[in-house]
């Protein structure tokens, strides 16, 4: 199976990278508590949205594809991936 393009998100990810850098340049430099908490705080919402991309791409690109194909047992699969993922997710 084709995977989907995540290009974007990969453009997304290094943007986050540079936050963390950010950060530890921050403590390096001894700055105030908050204003770290307030970049960790951004870096996290950043995760959330890079997240949920990557599962929007997957289910309208891997689940679609799957589904499509007619392979009933893959498009299962897949949708079981996606329970389990939420389930997982939800208990944190």
């Amino acid at each position: 199976m084709e995977h989907a393009d995540h290009k974007p998100q990969l453009v997304r990810l290094k943007r986050i990278e540079g936050q963390v850098r950010g950060i530890s340049k921050m403590i390096e430099d001894g700055k105030y508590c908050v204003n770290i908490l307030h970049q960790v705080k951004a870096i996290r919402s950043s995760l959330k949205g890079l997240e949920e991309q990557i599962l929007e791409n997957h289910i309208n690109h891997c689940v679609r594809s799957a589904i499509d194909s007619d392979d009933k047992s893959k498009s299962e699969e897949l949708v079981r991936e996606i329970v389990d993922l939420v389930k997982k997710t939800s208990k944190l």
